[in-house]
């Protein structure tokens, strides 16, 4: 079936439902009814009643809250944060200052989502434990709407604990001191002593054995917002954010300063010149946008230290906070892991994307062939990113980046009427039905879009439909509506018909 095969009308005209045949609003209401003969949740029956055109119940716009666990080495951190996310994420051992691939985790408690950051990576050296967790700490702190100051219990205040807790005391950020190790009734004593380090009283817990874990979540929820105070609320209608990642030395900082028309940004050929984010609103096409010139990212999270550590944290943080990530690749030299794992990201993050290939004026003929094949073979998967070829440094082809920003931000605010929707569903399945698994072809009985940014669909169903189909039903889906720049999320939801009843 060909790109024009599926539904005939203007694609352009059913992103916000207008003009909608009266066929197609027909066929989606017989379709929804018939739903009626099949087993329904409470969530089916919501996400129905709304027919997509509210967020589902709970959610709130913009980034969620975050909670950062901190403290020394080896007093519990990753084991209470497996405990609060109920499986085994973080790595445990008993060796101080052990790192982890991953930092940022999304936790719920009592139906309410929030971040949870385990400050790993710490590390004891030479040159002093104080001086390390103090940076670390204040960097972390900065990062959180609330924090869990962890102390061993069995162990008491040491030095190292006084230090952040005066860090914390500064910054005025909601603090739980949690007692950890508190295994018995014999703990709650060495618990009461921490007292004396002025946070107030101590939230005696078991990590390891989960005694204690469901009230301190509680109080968790107690002091978390509803939306991230420290990462800041997308408003609707105003300047655009955009972040600018890639690995480092990419030209991000170069580029910036190409947009604003100013040396506004510290550029070095060292990689890593770049540690904070930087904020800055730039008039582009008339119009102003706010652009976040972030940390390179390294090759994983648990091979930096230190300042790069929280970098890394930081740009992640921006990611949060933005809505279209522009991924720079130096066009110059070959494609690195590190480039498709950062385009992922962005991807992972539910959030628009533009791939700008930067440092054009560097490329010879065989090179741009070489960059050509690379983009087909590793990014295969991403053919629907806008590119923008430029440099940074001569300002060559920088305005063109307006164009794929507008271009990927309207696919990421892009709505399908559920009209529309069901009408494509039928007509790609009519051409391209499900291949029979088992005896049985599933059908798809129903879909809606549930949200965007990024659009999200739910397609009901009488069986699993392959991974396969899944990603036909996909590319069909951005052939015939348009949807270049976002990722789109598609959910299947089986249901089974109803027992009839004598």
């Amino acid at each position: 079936m060909g790109k024009n095969a599926g539904v005939s009308q203007n694609p352009n005209d059913s992103h916000h439902g207008e003009n909608e045949p009266a066929d197609d609003v027909q066929r989606a209401d017989a379709l929804r009814a018939g739903l009626a003969d099949y087993e329904l949740d409470a969530d089916d029956l919501a996400l129905l009643e709304d027919g997509g055109e509210r967020r589902a119940t709970g959610d709130v716009a913009g980034p969620l809250p975050v909670l950062a666990v901190v403290g020394r080495p080896n007093v519990g951190k990753s084991t209470l944060v497996n405990r609060i996310l109920g499986r085994r994420e973080a790595v445990v051992q008993d060796t101080p200052g052990v790192t982890r691939d991953r930092v940022t985790y999304e936790a719920e408690w009592s139906g309410r989502r929030f971040l949870l950051v385990d400050t790993g990576g710490w590390e004891q050296d030479a040159r002093g434990l104080q001086e390390r967790v103090a940076e670390q700490a204040e960097a972390a702190i900065e990062l959180a709407d609330a924090v869990l100051f962890v102390v061993d219990a069995s162990v008491g205040a040491t030095g190292t604990d006084e230090q952040v807790v005066r860090l914390l005391r500064r910054s005025g950020k909601p603090v739980i001191l949690v007692a950890n190790k508190v295994d018995d009734q014999r703990g709650e004593a060495d618990a009461a002593a921490l007292w004396n380090l002025g946070l107030g009283e101590p939230f005696a817990l078991s990590a390891l054995h989960g005694r204690g874990s469901g009230d301190l979540l509680d109080a968790v929820l107690a002091l978390l917002p509803e939306v991230s105070a420290a990462g800041g609320q997308l408003r609707e209608g105003g300047p655009r954010r955009v972040a600018l990642l890639g690995r480092p030395n990419v030209g991000k900082s170069s580029l910036l300063n190409a947009l604003t028309g100013s040396e506004r940004v510290v550029v070095d050929d060292v990689a890593g010149t770049t540690r904070d984010p930087v904020d800055e609103l730039v008039t582009l096409g008339d119009r102003p946008w706010w652009f976040v010139d972030t940390a390179g990212i390294r090759r994983r999270v648990h091979q930096t230290r230190g300042a790069d550590f929280y970098a890394s944290l930081r740009t992640q943080t921006a990611l949060e906070k933005a809505e279209v990530g522009v991924v720079l690749v130096d066009a110059s030299v070959a494609m690195t892991e590190q480039d498709i794992r950062v385009i992922q990201q962005v991807i992972d993050a539910g959030r628009a994307l533009v791939i700008a290939y930067n440092k054009w004026d560097l490329m010879d003929d065989d090179r741009r062939d070489l960059l050509e094949r690379e983009i087909e073979r590793e990014l295969v998967q991403v053919q629907w990113a806008p590119r923008v070829n430029l440099s940074a440094r001569t300002r060559w082809h920088v305005d063109r980046l307006v164009r794929a920003l507008d271009t990927s931000l309207q696919s990421w605010d892009t709505r399908i009427s559920t009209g529309r929707l069901n009408a494509f569903l039928g007509e790609l399945v009519a051409a391209h039905p499900h291949p029979v698994r088992g005896g049985k072809q599933p059908r798809i009985l129903f879909g809606t879009q549930a949200d965007t940014r990024p659009p999200r669909f739910v397609l009901f169903t009488t069986g699993f439909l392959d991974p396969g189909y899944r990603r036909f039903i996909e590319r069909r889906l951005r052939e015939t509506f348009e949807f270049t720049g976002t990722p789109i999320e598609i959910s299947v939801r089986v249901r089974e018909k109803r027992r009839r009843t004598r």
